[in-house]
């Protein structure tokens, strides 16, 4: 019987997938919602909210995320640059080999999203480094190394205004979602001494919870040698100024199948301006802030093929300032935020994230 990599680093096979068809009903939509809000959400909260048994909320999740229809990952926080550089790098690769270029990129850990994409580029991919330096060389030796690339352009991010732990698919009312966010643990910015703290604990916490961001106390507990109270302060340190947990869903079972990425610009007194208001569009799933002939790149999710000119016809009417350089259909996401997912947009294995440690020697090796 054919088996496929799950979320949460086990296996599956092809039935259990199949019987976790790509549809959702109203209880499993408000799961998800509900994790969205709240990612380690106690199942007894997630079950009140719902009007539920928890184990009834806990066995729906553990199918879904079983089927790799959705999941919860943890990664570092974006927003703040001190943290984590990302470099959004367009590639050309040579013809016909586009989807051999994705795969290989996929396997390293320093690139968090790639898209295959059509237009003015083969792919978009999301680069993760420590520190610019590092950004360049990942630039320049990563992609050389890689058979088939033919040139890169790289656009440095200097901010992320919004990112897709901030999307939800709006289940719940009102009132289930403030319950659900009265619950939330508070974030904050880490002051300059602590950020960069990181550790070979917090580096396997990372890695863990990459895999699966709802596991357990008692098993992260188990599985890094360290005491239970340990990793419960250290985890509830990261997780209120260096890491982020997002619940994320099989696209096409979003009611958003389509996905595509725009590259404008808009005068640079109005930046910060523009990017609020995208942070406040719906179809706008992520909008980072770049230095280089775009100032940003924006990424949305669409209904229709149609609403790829229709949107940008939107956008520029509601922000007149704003104009679209270019625009590019992603034909498949090969990876997500470290998660590898099939044609289906189903999660089928994990390529855990580096923790961002601070700057390295230059010397060090690109991995």
């Amino acid at each position: 019987m054919g088996v496929q990599e799950c979320a949460a680093g086990g296996r599956i096979t092809a039935s259990a997938a199949d019987e976790a068809a790509m549809e959702l009903d109203e209880l499993d939509r408000g799961i998800v919602h509900a994790l969205q809000i709240h990612p380690r959400a106690p199942w007894t909260l997630v079950g009140e909210v719902l009007g539920v048994n928890p184990v009834t909320a806990a066995r729906r999740w553990h199918r879904l995320q079983e089927a790799g229809l959705a999941w919860v990952t943890a990664y570092p926080r974006l927003s703040n640059t001190r943290i984590v550089v990302t470099g959004v790098v367009e590639v050309d690769t040579e013809p016909g080999v586009a989807e051999d270029v994705a795969g290989a990129l996929a396997a390293n850990p320093s690139v968090a999203n790639i898209k295959l994409t059509a237009g003015g580029r083969d792919l978009v991919a999301a680069v993760q480094a420590r520190s610019l330096d590092e950004l360049a060389r990942f630039s320049t030796l990563l992609f050389q190394r890689t058979p088939g690339v033919r040139a890169t352009r790289t656009h440095v991010s200097t901010g992320v205004p919004t990112e897709g732990s901030r999307w939800r698919l709006r289940s719940l009312d009102d009132a289930q979602s403030a319950t659900i966010e009265a619950a939330v643990p508070p974030a904050h910015e880490p002051p300059p001494a602590a950020e960069a703290r990181g550790d070979t604990l917090d580096a396997h916490l990372l890695a863990l919870l990459s895999m699966d961001g709802r596991m357990s106390l008692r098993d992260l507990s188990a599985a890094t040698g360290a005491s239970l109270t340990t990793v419960r302060r250290r985890l509830q340190s990261m997780l209120a100024s260096r890491l982020v947990l997002r619940c994320d869903l099989a696209r096409p079972l979003s009611g958003w199948p389509l996905s595509a990425v725009y590259f404008a610009s808009v005068p640079g007194q109005y930046v910060e301006e523009t990017s609020r208001v995208l942070s406040g569009v719906r179809e706008v799933r992520s909008c980072a802030i770049t230095a280089g002939p775009h100032n940003l790149v924006i990424d949305v999710w669409l209904r229709d093929l149609r609403d790829v000119h229709a949107f940008e016809a939107h956008l520029s009417r509601k922000l007149p300032r704003l104009t679209v350089a270019d625009r590019s259909v992603v034909l498949r996401t090969v990876k997500h935020m470290g998660r590898l997912l099939d044609h289906d947009g189903r999660c089928v294995g994990v390529v855990p994230l580096r923790y961002p440690e601070g700057p390295r020697p230059a010397a060090a090796p690109v991995t």
